[in-house]
């Protein structure tokens, strides 16, 4: 699979016959929108910067609520959570998806604004990969995620939704997260490529690079 980040908190997940895409936003938001195709797109919640599916090429399948799904070989569960910490009396709901493709598991959180409780938690099982707001505002902060980091284990962390020069004003940028897990600075890189076989023994956070306007 190869995951590229769009900006934000989506992501293109690349398959060898499938494409997945996340959370797409709005181009109000700011980073350049490449009018990606998918056959699946994911959407957390209704906000402008997640739910922009009339900009994705292809004539995708979109799932927006919770539930299981089967589509084109992949598996999907999606787990209703909330995008504050008054259980959505602010900002309303959440729902994060769990995502099986290509022998990975990704966990992708949308815009999560509190610690996941313990039942959600012990549904999840494995997760290769976690795609976790760590910018702090409407969703969780770096203590916070680096906290669910630790009670899912996953193998590989790539943070999202946090301040960058295109966008996230009144959120942190993504370094007080690389402190929080002891990585200390990390350069970004355009893309991951990861199969099971090439999943680290350890969790390892992997810094995507965005794209500029």
């Amino acid at each position: 699979m190869e995951l590229t980040f769009l900006g934000h908190a989506c992501f293109r997940l690349k398959g060898k016959e499938v494409t997945l895409l996340t959370d797409p936003f709005d181009p109000s938001v700011g980073y350049a929108w490449p009018r990606p195709q998918a056959r699946i797109v994911t959407v957390s919640h209704a906000h402008p910067g997640h739910s922009y599916t009339a900009g994705v090429g292809g004539e995708p399948r979109v799932v927006a609520s919770p539930g299981e799904y089967e589509i084109s070989g992949v598996f999907i569960q999606g787990l209703a959570t909330y995008h504050d910490q008054e259980q959505g009396k602010k900002l309303g709901k959440n729902t994060i998806f769990l995502i099986d493709m290509e022998e990975l598991r990704v966990l992708h959180l949308g815009d999560l604004g509190h610690p996941l409780s313990p039942e959600v938690a012990g549904r999840l099982g494995r997760i290769d990969v976690l795609l976790v707001p760590v910018g702090g505002g409407p969703t969780i902060n770096a203590r916070v995620a680096a906290g669910l980091i630790r009670s899912l284990e996953p193998r590989l962390v790539i943070p999202m939704h946090y301040r960058t020069e295109v966008w996230g004003q009144g959120l942190d940028p993504v370094l007080p997260f690389l402190k929080e897990m002891g990585v200390g600075e990390a350069a970004a890189q355009p893309r991951l490529s990861v199969t099971r076989s090439s999943l680290p023994a350890e969790p390892k956070v992997v810094v995507l690079d965005h794209p500029r306007p």
